[in-house]
């Protein structure tokens, strides 16, 4: 279920490379779906996070305060299998990028979610999205703020 390769979008001529920091293959488990099999035990996800950023500072400072702590991602990850309150694949996707683009400062990312084995005569169904900070603006932001207020009072993060 792994990503062959890992590759950042086409931008444009004038914009900067990217630094990919990645997560393949975190495995957790969840109540997420639409049918009634699916609303009441959880099942196994596996998520694949990529997160662009312009040249990480981290490269001349050596310093993990300035790239993106993807032990911090995956921790945020393991919370999101109890707190993310949705019901589809796509809208945990837009959870996770929102969480990315938003909170860890990335500039573009790619989120894959693949419940394993769904079906019998299936390896995998799931969802891939990517996202930009300069495409998705502040309506998308603001959808995120508001999350982050639910996760404050669940206690998923500290006020």
């Amino acid at each position: 279920m792994s990503m062959p390769f890992i590759s950042a979008p086409v931008l444009a001529a004038e914009a900067q490379p990217l630094d990919l920091i990645f997560i393949e293959g975190f495995t957790g488990q969840t109540v997420i779906g639409i049918h009634d099999t699916e609303l009441h035990n959880p099942q196994p996800l596996i998520i694949d996070v990529v997160a662009g950023i312009p040249r990480a500072r981290a490269c001349a400072t050596d310093r993990i305060a300035d790239t993106i702590d993807y032990g911090v991602v995956r921790e945020r990850l393991r919370a999101l299998m109890t707190h993310h309150g949705v019901t589809l694949l796509e809208a945990l996707a837009e959870q996770i990028a929102q969480m990315l683009l938003v909170d860890f400062g990335a500039t573009w990312v790619r989120v894959k979610i693949v419940k394993p084995r769904k079906f019998d005569d299936v390896g995998a169904v799931g969802v891939q999205i990517e996202r930009s900070a300069s495409r998705d603006g502040p309506a998308v932001q603001a959808a995120h703020s508001a999350q982050v207020l639910r996760w404050i009072g669940s206690g998923m993060i500290p006020s």
